[in-house]
């Protein structure tokens, strides 16, 4: 594994330079030597997410090999959602701590986050993303991945009705069954939310702001439910919760 050492002191720096928010930047490889290229935070306080614009130029100037962002007045032990995108990047990622310069690499391992229990990071860990890692692991369908902002259902989207036939799904109105997904409408103009029904007749879902959890599926959740959904796979098997 490359030594990232090297640039340190330039992470370091630029953690201090956007303190207390999360400086992020990139590992590249530049005619020979590493060179820590500085990213723009699009996200939050508390995250990062590197500009779009700031990815590409640095790209374009070698080959990136490593992810590294700042976790201020914290220890450098990665998140939930650093193992995850870790995972989904196939990089390594270096966390370096502000003010102490303490610091942790954290390379792909194979991890995956529980079902139950994760916390909530839109477009990291979200609802979408349980969904997928659900089908994936206890279906073993894969389901492919959209891009997503924040807030994407008050501004015009319409990621579940514009994508679940591309996703292979189909409505039924002889659900919910096992493995069926529910789409659920929550203060919102469209259906913004999502879950998968389990073998038990629950419902495993991840709300914003709250750990994803598994639920009595009845009440509220039934009274928001605007489709039910089945994987053209899955047509036949099942029965009804």
């Amino acid at each position: 594994m490359i030594d990232l050492t090297h640039i340190l002191a330039d992470v370091t720096a630029h953690a201090a330079r956007e303190a207390p928010r999360e400086c992020c930047g990139l590992a590249v490889v530049v005619k020979g030597r590493l060179r820590y290229v500085p990213c723009r935070n699009i996200a939050g306080e508390a995250e990062f997410a590197i500009h779009p614009e700031d990815q590409a130029m640095a790209e374009d100037m070698g080959e990136v090999v490593a992810v590294c962002h700042s976790h201020p007045y914290l220890p450098p032990e990665p998140s939930e959602a650093d193992r995850v995108m870790c995972e989904k990047t196939g990089l390594p990622w270096l966390i370096v701590n502000h003010p102490t310069g303490e610091h942790r690499v954290l390379t792909p391992s194979g991890y995956r986050a529980p079902l139950i229990g994760r916390p909530f990071v839109h477009g990291v860990l979200d609802c979408y993303t349980l969904c997928r890692d659900y089908y994936r692991e206890v279906c073993g369908i894969d389901l492919p991945d959209y891009t997503r902002e924040d807030d994407w259902w008050l501004k015009g989207a319409n990621l579940y009705l514009d994508n679940f036939e591309h996703a292979g799904f189909v409505v039924v109105t002889d659900g919910p069954r096992v493995h069926d997904a529910v789409l659920m409408q929550v203060a919102s103009p469209v259906p913004n939310h999502a879950g998968v029904i389990d073998a038990d007749g629950h419902i495993i879902h991840h709300c914003h702001g709250r750990l994803s959890s598994r639920d009595v599926y009845g009440g509220y959740w039934r009274h928001v439910t605007t489709h039910v959904l089945r994987h053209r796979s899955l047509l036949g098997e099942g029965a009804p919760c």
